[in-house]
């Protein structure tokens, strides 16, 4: 997730990431509360209900079982079963196994089966970012929180253009690094640098995140033209 805002560009030049200096772009503030502390449990993931492929593969297979059990039902009553179940069955019994047909099959199957197994395993919600939990306070031992990653890229964004020289700013929030895109039309590179790094630092710690992530932080002139 990114966020992004430019005003008028004057010039070129650029500054990597590297270790900010704090100065005077604004004091350290205490977090939001001083009771969300670092939990020593690892921070749980969001999972997804995944209710499009539920819903999917519960409706094919409802379709398919209301099939075989109408063909089974017919043959009990001494009726023909239908043409493409003695068809299939044909197929199945006479093609050998190293056909093509019979090998895109399997593969289209194991295909499906494995993407089935990684839904049923994997959380979801890449999106949301699990967030510490609070400790020291009475009932909130089964507190769950979760940040979107899209609102913490904004939160990010409008600390950084706060930034004394800095013009504009985009910043993408990942699980494990937060990216912040910066161009200054004044002051030195290296100071605005150092404090867009300190800035930034102090909120990403305000986030409240489970996993604090890792900042990379570049300056740079915009292009001229």
């Amino acid at each position: 997730m990114s966020a992004n805002t430019r005003r008028q560009p004057t010039g070129d030049g650029d500054i990597p990431s590297g270790t900010g200096q704090a100065s005077s772009a604004g004091t350290p503030t205490r977090g939001a509360t001083a009771a969300v502390h670092e939990s020593r449990r690892s921070a749980r993931r969001f999972w997804s209900a995944r209710r499009i492929p539920a819903a999917i593969v519960a409706l094919l297979s409802v379709a398919g079982m209301g099939l075989l059990l109408y063909d089974v039902v017919s043959v009990r009553a001494d009726q023909p079963g239908m043409s493409w179940r003695r068809r299939l069955a044909e197929e199945l019994a006479t093609r050998p196994l190293d056909d093509i047909w019979m090998i895109v099959g399997a593969a289209v199957a194991m295909a499906l089966g494995l993407l089935l197994f990684l839904l049923a395993v994997t959380p979801g919600l890449r999106r949301v970012l699990p967030m510490r939990q609070p400790t020291g306070v009475a009932r909130t031992v089964e507190v769950h929180a979760g940040l979107d990653r899209h609102a913490a890229a904004l939160n990010l964004r409008d600390r950084a253009v706060r930034v004394s020289g800095v013009q504009s700013a985009r910043v993408d929030v990942g699980r494990r690094k937060v990216r912040a895109r910066a161009q200054a039309h004044f002051r030195d590179l290296n100071e605005v640098h150092a404090d867009l790094d300190a800035v930034l630092s102090e909120a990403v710690s305000n986030l409240g995140l489970a996993r604090k992530p890792t900042l990379d932080v570049r300056v740079r002139r915009p292009k001229k033209g």
